[in-house]
């Protein structure tokens, strides 16, 4: 499917489709819907502190920034060269998950214009999620926003073996659009992302990404190819709609 690069500057908009259907809309989860990076990074420093880590929000947003949490936590002790059992590794992901329902309840904070988001664009095509977040915390989130009902379906870190930017949530995800449209191409299929590796997932599996600048810059973005990059969800939505 071409695409040809816009010439202006005005705003982060870098690629335009010569041609283009979208039938179905793929959300990640962390830094799409739930604002929620600042508190992963206090519960992963809180969990590799018991193992002699310290973790900066400079390093976490250089290094771990988009892994689910077996991958965090499994780079960050090989980073560290501290032996990572699977036991370990388990009691980890499972302390850290305790504390994000604990805290998240009261401090989750959500992206403007999720909610209009999802409804407009459920109105016209399937949604899932797909991310590497526990499916305990996306469905807070949902539940919490009363949207988990416009959702088809959830792809979560339990769902998967490979992290992101494998394509395997991505191409999971497919298998869910696919119960309600049988005939559904990838090339039909557009992600919204925050990460890199989220974007190279998403291309991976062979669909179209728009990526939202919320935990990168745009010139960062901009370099792994995405399909376009939109200032917000509003914005998002509004891109899709033109493609249906």
């Amino acid at each position: 499917m071409p695409f040809r690069r816009r010439q202006s500057g005005a705003g982060p908009v870098p690629y335009i489709w010569e041609k283009s259907v979208i039938r179905a809309v793929v959300f990640d989860f962390n830094g799409v819907i739930a604002n929620d990076e600042h508190l992963h990074l206090v519960l992963f420093a809180e969990q590799l502190a018991t193992q002699g880590i310290t973790l900066t929000e400079e390093l976490y947003n250089e290094r771990y920034l988009g892994f689910d949490d077996r991958g965090c936590f499994m780079i960050a002790m090989m980073d560290h060269n501290k032996p990572c059992e699977p036991k370990l590794l388990q009691t980890l992901i499972d302390r850290k998950a305790v504390r994000y329902l604990e805290r998240a309840a009261q401090e989750l904070v959500f992206f403007p214009g999720v909610v209009e988001c999802a409804e407009r664009l459920s109105a016209k095509v399937p949604l899932v999620v797909c991310s590497g977040a526990l499916r305990a915390e996306i469905e807070l989130a949902l539940e919490i926003l009363n949207i988990r009902h416009l959702f088809q379906g959830i792809v979560s870190a339990e769902d998967t073996e490979a992290c992101k930017p494998d394509p395997e949530g991505y191409s999971k995800a497919l298998d869910l659009l696919r119960q309600s449209i049988p005939d559904l191409e990838a090339e039909q299929t557009v992600a919204v992302e925050d990460s890199l590796a989220g974007i190279a997932a998403a291309k991976a599996a062979g669909m179209h990404v728009v990526a939202l600048p919320n935990s990168y810059p745009v010139d960062k973005l901009q370099a792994e190819g995405p399909s376009s990059i939109v200032n917000n969800l509003s914005s998002f939505s509004h891109w899709v709609l033109e493609r249906i």
